[in-house]
């Protein structure tokens, strides 16, 4: 049944703003793409070589990379003195209370939100791009997964596109697709205006449902066949996006998704062992914003320091 979920109608926990973030993600990420040249032998017989009918979506957090990318971002920033300590201290204490309640309050995660973008309010985005260079060679470039990392090249080295899919701002999701030497990367749309964030959100943050809306809508620009496509993540949240494409994968699974997966005959990939597997990292922010992950990580960070 996953490969016809594409043909059902939307669930209806496809808002209308989920519709705006997943069109306003594809839209961006189709300016920011090119094609990778390494090579892997991976999975011989998937993906089919040629198929330009199909492509591969990738969760970031935990799929591709050990952790969350606004954890590391968020450690990049504050080293760099981008953020105040009251604003820190702010964050971390709405990022804590989603991580212990573990449910989206729409009014709470709304003041999380906007409290969030304030901190960007006024900046260009070329600053943070350009920061997000630096700080993927600090703290990200390490903590790939080399196994996912081979799954996506098995897309590539096929001629498909192979985009990241993440919660994370998109600016940042494109600075690491572009090191991976991924096809581009579908993430939180900021708004701005001449290069300079407004402090909005253009829909909501790319989350659950919006993802899904996010590669429905890449899909149709494309022209891809969702039924030959593949998507990959850690998280029962992307539930809905695994559900569209043919080619479902469980990378890392939390606890939902294995179960998820096992009940609807999904294919699994676990690249942790012993240790590891126990503390795969900070869980991702997915949901409270661009920034707020990482800027409550990064105060958890300067506090464990001193």
């Amino acid at each position: 049944m996953a490969a016809l979920g594409w043909l059902t109608p939307r669930r209806r926990s496809a808002t209308a703003r989920s519709v705006l973030a997943g069109e306003a993600s594809a839209e961006a990420a189709r300016k920011s793409s090119q094609e990778a040249t390494e090579v892997s032998d991976v999975e011989p017989e998937f993906p089919v070589l040629g198929d330009e009918q199909a492509a591969a979506f990738f969760d970031l957090d935990n799929t591709v990379m050990q952790g969350a990318a606004l954890f590391h971002f968020g450690r990049g920033l504050y080293k760099r003195k981008f953020f105040e300590t009251r604003d820190l201290a702010k964050f971390a204490w709405q990022q804590a209370w989603f991580r212990l309640a573990g449910v989206e309050d729409p009014e709470h995660m709304q003041d999380a939100r906007d409290s969030a973008l304030s901190i960007v309010k006024g900046h260009r985005v070329a600053e943070l791009t350009s920061i997000g260079e630096e700080i993927y060679d600090e703290y990200m470039a390490e903590r790939i997964w080399p196994g996912t990392r081979a799954l996506a090249q098995a897309h590539l080295d096929a001629g498909q596109k192979v985009w990241l899919v993440t919660a994370a701002p998109v600016e940042i999701a494109q600075v690491i697709s572009r090191r991976l030497g991924l096809t581009g990367a579908l993430g939180t749309v900021a708004e701005s205006v001449d290069g300079v964030y407004t402090g909005k959100l253009v829909g909501e943050p790319l989350h659950g449902p919006a993802k899904a809306e996010a590669v429905r809508a890449l899909a149709a620009a494309e022209g891809l066949d969702l039924s030959r496509c593949a998507a990959y993540s850690d998280s029962h949240n992307d539930i809905p996006m695994l559900s569209l494409v043919g080619h479902p994968y469980a990378i890392n699974p939390d606890t939902k998704l294995r179960k998820h997966a096992r009940k609807l005959d999904w294919r699994l990939r676990d690249y942790r062992t012993g240790r590891k597997a126990a503390k795969v990292g900070i869980p991702a922010a997915a949901g409270v914003g661009a920034v707020a992950g990482g800027t409550a990580a990064a105060i958890a960070l300067h506090r464990r320091r001193r």
